[in-house]
């Protein structure tokens, strides 16, 4: 049974959630409720015009950063590239260029406006980041998420340029290694993170390493990415 959620700050725990990974419709996206989501392992994932709905996937994708794997291709474009990388400089345009890249057989986005407004409410508090990607003052890839303790929840990157998404993505992992992070959730599988090293775990699994990385403390924001994509590229082993 679905539990459907009041104005009270609370969630059923994530091993009620069904097959699909539901486990709650309703509430509302104010921050304290994301925050308390993310650290119960559940995170939204709206449609315009639905009922919120909260999921904890089983399996969950996660890229541990002590198993972060670049392919030679990326690792040469790295060593190469004019890209610089940043972060917390462009949240908003990360954010919207998010929302705006099509996604192959889904019809829209789960970016919707209230999200746009909430992550951005997130920013604001220090708990949501952007890294971004520029070619020259063009920003040309990026991508968003939430920082809770040593755990780092991706949701959604976009490239206007080939590798630029990657580019930034592997720059940060190494970043992150660097501050201590342990892990980032990537939620629910992709190929293109499988690439990374990403890899199923068990909810229960999952639940166990969050809290153990929500005993360090959170780096809020602002963030600065203080290594280059070279030396990111030199930090890990081939794929």
């Amino acid at each position: 049974m679905v539990v459907r959620l009041g104005p009270t700050l609370s969630f059923p725990h994530p091993s009620r959630a069904g097959r699909d990974g539901l486990v709650a419709i309703g509430g509302d996206l104010r921050p304290e409720r994301l925050l308390l989501a993310y650290s119960q392992g559940i995170f939204p994932w709206p449609s315009e015009g639905m009922p919120l709905v909260w999921f904890s996937p089983e399996p969950r994708f996660v890229l541990p950063l002590d198993a972060v794997h670049l392919g030679r291709s990326l690792r040469k474009t790295m060593r190469s590239t004019s890209f610089t990388v940043t972060a917390d400089r462009a949240f908003d345009r990360v954010i919207r260029a998010c929302q705006a890249v099509p996604r192959p057989g889904q019809d829209g986005t789960w970016i919707t406006g209230a999200m746009v407004e909430a992550y951005e409410r997130l920013h604001a508090l220090g708990f949501a980041h952007s890294i971004e990607c520029w070619e020259g003052e063009t920003l040309v890839g990026g991508l968003y998420g939430v920082s809770l303790g040593a755990a780092y929840f991706g949701e959604s990157m976009f490239a206007h340029a080939p590798d630029a998404s990657k580019v930034a993505f592997a720059t940060f992992l190494e970043e992150a290694r660097r501050w201590g992070f342990r892990f980032v959730d990537c939620q629910v599988p992709t190929e293109h993170l499988e690439r990374f090293g990403a890899v199923p775990m068990r909810r229960a699994d999952f639940l166990v390493a969050l809290a153990e990385a929500l005993t360090e403390p959170t780096r809020q924001g602002p963030w600065a990415i203080e290594v280059s994509p070279a030396e990111a590229a030199s930090a890990f082993r081939d794929q």
